[in-house]
């Protein structure tokens, strides 16, 4: 069907809305240097089905509003949630007065 689209929800936050990301590599015609492209897409969600993470199907129909004009087939696939880095990885640490680092607590 023409029209559909599979991307990523980047924002479930609105209330029956949904924001998808779409990205595209692209070849430069000159350079030849390829590149992602992201496009945002805001689209219908009925039953607030989607969550942010989530894998969707959108396809194009009437506008619901001056920005909505997709709305949403299905969810492909559920994310596995958010992921907490320690404060080691992240390199939340303090020095001290000798000049040695040391971590928060």
């Amino acid at each position: 069907m023409a029209g559909e689209l599979q991307g990523i929800v980047s924002s479930a936050k609105r209330d029956k809305t949904i924001t998808v990301s779409i990205a595209s590599r692209e070849t430069h015609p000159l350079y030849r240097k390829q590149y992602t492209k992201t496009r945002k897409y805001t689209a219908h969600d009925e039953n607030n089905e989607a969550g942010e993470g989530d894998k969707v199907e959108i396809v194009a129909c009437r506008p619901f509003s001056k920005t909505k004009s997709y709305k949403l087939v299905k969810v492909l696939e559920k994310s596995h949630g958010t992921v907490e880095l320690k404060d080691e990885v992240l390199g939340n640490t303090e020095k001290t007065s000798d000049g040695s680092a040391e971590e928060e607590k």
